[in-house]
């Protein structure tokens, strides 16, 4: 799980093992595939009108970036345990709220940085307006954020557990 501080990035073990693991995909294996895409479309002639070539270099220009993330990202990673289930929220917790006290207008979402951002749950960052202001707070406290048009919004900490793969 991740907590950013001072450019410092929280990863538990695991964490730090699929990031690594992405990482060297990208830079070996994926990196040959991507040179062969684009030799084998400069072979096919005219590189103006070639939709391949210039598919395949976006394609090589989206995967660097992605790698100049994750050796950033690992450079400045400091390898800790999860949470305590202790009832405050941190990164790396599964975080349901209410809002405004309304039991019912619920929302649950992991607080952590984007790289675990998953089709299964919805992600916060610690950094995002809502994940700062519920940061810290304990099950049953209330907690405020600032909304986009700069008004205060009020939710109600309903629970907070580790979040678990």
């Amino acid at each position: 799980m991740t907590q950013t501080s001072e450019n410092v990035t929280w990863l538990t073990q695991e964490a730090y093992n699929q990031l690594k693991a992405e990482l060297d995909h990208l830079s070996g294996p994926a990196r040959t595939e991507i040179a062969a895409k684009i030799a084998a479309a400069r072979e096919e002639g005219d590189l103006r009108e070639n939709g391949g070539y210039h598919a395949a270099k976006e394609e090589q220009g989206k995967q660097e970036l992605r790698v100049r993330q994750l050796t950033q990202l690992l450079e400045n990673a400091k390898v800790g345990e999860a949470p305590a289930a202790d009832g405050a929220v941190a990164p790396g917790m599964v975080v349901t709220i209410a809002f405004d006290g309304d039991k019912d207008d619920t929302l649950t979402f992991l607080l952590a940085s984007r790289e675990y951002a998953s089709a299964s749950i919805e992600t916060y960052s610690p950094q995002s307006p809502l994940g700062s202001g519920v940061n810290g707070k304990k099950i049953g406290q209330d907690a405020e954020y600032e909304l986009p048009n700069g008004k205060l919004a009020s939710v109600t900490i309903l629970e907070a557990k580790p979040y678990a793969a």
